[in-house]
């Protein structure tokens, strides 16, 4: 029987917490060892492409744990307009309790990698569609056609996107939840023509 990874999940983990904290080129190897409590050697065994290996799968966890939030508020809300809010709500008190230290860690990532990084870029192409789908079926449920969805999920997800690194400038939550509100308007507006 294989041995369980027991190491690779704390790497992914903390890779995770520090590329959000400080971005990717500011992370070394030897951060990501300390913060995950596992022996170097565990680094190049898990992931022998080195540094951009790690990232690549903590774009895709990242994207993982955003999907899953956003599918529980979808189940959770009535509308997408409630859905933008409430999410807004948890990324702005997320931001606030980390003194605005924290951003997004596959939008960090991204920044300094993509395109020239294909898997990098991959993982977050698949953590961004994943997240657009499920604001478009939500948006499907509320009455709008599917392109017509789509398109909105894009922007709302580009919109929320574009707000997180503004809320960090700011040191203040309020670009988060000012756009997720006036997307929400915007939505209930169009619904309603």
């Amino acid at each position: 029987m294989p041995a369980v990874p027991r190491h690779r999940q704390p790497i992914i983990n903390a890779a995770v917490t520090l590329f959000r904290r400080q971005g990717y080129a500011r992370t070394g190897l030897n951060d990501i060892v300390d913060a995950s409590g596992a022996p170097k050697g565990s680094l190049y065994h898990y992931f022998p492409g080195g540094k951009s290996s790690i990232a690549a799968a903590a774009v895709e966890e990242a994207g993982r744990r955003v999907a899953a939030t956003v599918k529980n508020l979808a189940a959770e809300c009535r509308s997408t307009g409630e859905l933008l809010r409430a999410h807004a709500r948890l990324l702005a008190g997320w931001m606030r309790s980390s003194g605005f230290r924290n951003g997004c860690p596959i939008t960090t990532v991204l920044l300094e990698l993509a395109p020239r990084e294909r898997a990098i870029s991959e993982a977050g192409r698949k953590a961004y569609a994943a997240r657009v789908a499920i604001i478009r079926d939500k948006l499907v449920e509320d009455g709008f056609a599917r392109p017509r969805a789509e398109a909105l999920a894009v922007l709302c997800t580009s919109a929320l996107q574009g707000a997180l690194i503004q809320a960090r400038v700011e040191r203040s939550g309020r670009a988060i939840e000012v756009t997720a509100a006036e997307l929400a308007r915007l939505l209930e507006d169009a619904a309603k023509a």
